[in-house]
């Protein structure tokens, strides 16, 4: 599938008054308008694009829905025909949601595990509009999209990776150096980053571990990282350098519970042509001074749907 990455992210939390408030003042999101038919809920904008991150009122805090974006319409159908050839069964959006996340056409499948995904294209958007919540030098969207996600799946069987490489058409680029058994997975024309997904395996949970995000420079990670620090958030890793990507980061949690890696690259990332093996998760720096798995991460009854729990779990 011609995939960029992922467009967009939808959650839903228990918190938004907080989130209006981190959102801005912490990652420097610009806040967008909400649709006519759905003020209840939170849009974040990171650039052009109408928005990036949703945040809908929920009972809990849990991840609503996975945006991948399609390159154009003819792409788009194809992936359609080809979920349909391997048994995936997809729901088309109607009129309203479609106007909601703002794109020309949009389907809805879910994974092995029981996530919810969406696949589009056309995302509106309108140039030079983007003003950040304070001042920031901006996100690196564009071609790569939002950044990557990652997710905890209670079972890690073959016909999850199936999914993800033969049906979606993704790259795997390994299990990284992290404990346990983990999969890094990247879209078909995303060859701007290692990853856009990747699934930890943590018996009876589920949930968003961390979002990755990455931003214009090392000194809107530094200014990140001070304003973190200054608001007494809670920190995953501290500053670092990761083995496989030559980018510096760092880890903090949202109101949400699930954690934001603040990005920057130190140099563009490059595919080395073979799958790595690193001795070490980072290079430098990245201590670990908090919890890796957050409150966000529950049992698939408490994150999925009734319907989801009843038929997988």
């Amino acid at each position: 599938m011609d995939i960029i990455g992922i467009g967009y992210l939808g959650f839903e939390t228990a918190n938004l008054d907080a989130w209006r408030e981190y959102g801005p003042q912490v990652m420097g999101f610009q806040t967008g308008s909400a649709p006519e038919d759905d003020q209840d809920s939170l849009y974040f904008r990171m650039d052009d694009r109408r928005h990036r991150i949703a945040f809908h009122p929920g009972k809990i805090d849990r991840l609503a829905y996975i945006g991948w974006e399609a390159k154009g319409k003819l792409e788009f159908h194809a992936a359609v025909e080809r979920f349909r050839e391997h048994g995936v069964e997809v729901t088309f959006a109607d009129d309203a949601l479609r106007e909601r996340r703002g794109v020309k056409e949009l389907i809805r499948f879910r994974d092995p595990v029981g996530y919810q995904h969406e696949l589009f294209y056309a995302q509106k958007w309108m140039p030079r509009s983007f003003q950040p919540g304070r001042p920031h030098g901006g996100f690196t969207c564009g071609e790569r999209g939002v950044g990557h996600v990652v997710v905890i799946t209670p079972e890690f069987g073959p016909e999850l990776e199936h999914f993800l490489t033969v049906v979606m058409g993704m790259r795997y680029y390994g299990a990284g150096a992290g404990k346990g058994k983990t999969g890094f997975f990247g879209a078909k024309l995303n060859t701007h980053t290692s990853h856009d997904i990747a699934y930890g395996f943590g018996p009876g949970k589920a949930g968003v571990q961390h979002v990755g995000i990455t931003v214009n420079s090392v000194r809107d990670v530094g200014e990140t990282y001070d304003l973190v620090r200054k608001k007494g958030l809670q920190m995953m890793m501290t500053l670092g350098q990761h083995t496989q990507d030559p980018h510096m980061s760092f880890y903090h949690f949202t109101p949400s519970g699930f954690a934001i890696e603040c990005i920057a690259e130190l140099e563009p990332w490059h595919d080395d042509g073979f799958e790595l093996n690193p001795e070490k998760l980072s290079t430098w720096g990245h201590e670990v001074v908090g919890p890796i798995l957050g409150p966000s991460v529950r049992t698939p009854q408490e994150v999925f749907d009734p319907e989801v729990v009843a038929g997988r779990y």
